[in-house]
């Protein structure tokens, strides 16, 4: 789809209501709903996370969403796909200050040149202990993306032709940081499996999209 005519109609997703967890339980392995509906999240004390969802128009002018690679480490979300974002620090004002700081170390896009157009429902990830708050995001003067070597192995940019193409929503057979090997529901995008939190939150954007689109 043209940018500027995805742009144009994107902004009425602001006056919608959020599917919410209908649209997460979608994309969330049936182990993993266990575990949540057996959770009690203030006993959990979770971290606090803001990730930006980003649209951007490609040198075509076609609409793609921007995912990375996470670099391999010792830790629960290794080597996963996922949007830009990450931890609360102490300098944020706001979850949203969270999510647009880190983007801009991540993948280099400056703060002030993304227009947010909503947050959507928060993500809670058991394994790591974070509450995601994940945001709507354009970003329509694109410049080539810088990536945080220490963080980011790859960019991973996804056109929105694929993105909203329901046969990319597959089940995998996974090992997981909490079970061998699971089923679990993902989008298969640019040849990688995007599942868990990141699928969940896709799912929740999807929807959104197919009512404006």
């Amino acid at each position: 789809m043209d940018y500027k005519i995805f742009k144009q109609q994107v902004s009425k997703i602001k006056d919608l209501t959020l599917p919410g967890e209908s649209s997460h339980y979608k994309m969330m392995p049936a182990t993993r709903l266990k575990e949540l509906k057996k959770e009690n999240l203030e006993k959990r004390e979770p971290r606090k996370a803001g990730v930006m969802a980003l649209f951007y128009p490609n040198l075509k002018g076609k609409t793609f969403i921007l995912l990375i690679l996470r670099k391999t480490y010792k830790g629960v979300h290794s080597n996963q796909i996922a949007f830009p974002g990450g931890k609360e620090e102490k300098e944020d004002a706001t979850i949203l200050d969270t999510a647009l700081r880190e983007t801009y170390e991540e993948v280099g896009v400056p703060e002030d040149k993304i227009e947010v157009v909503k947050p959507i429902t928060q993500v809670y990830i058991p394994p790591s202990n974070f509450q995601v708050q994940p945001f709507i995001g354009l970003y329509e003067n694109k410049e080539p993306f810088i990536l945080q070597e220490s963080e980011v192995e790859e960019i991973v940019e996804v056109s929105l032709t694929d993105f909203m193409d329901d046969t990319k929503i597959v089940e995998e057979d996974l090992r997981t940081s909490y079970a061998k090997v699971i089923k679990v529901p993902a989008f298969k995008l640019n040849g990688y499996v995007v599942w868990g939190a990141t699928a969940m939150m896709l799912s929740e954007i999807k929807e959104l999209l197919k009512k404006v689109l």
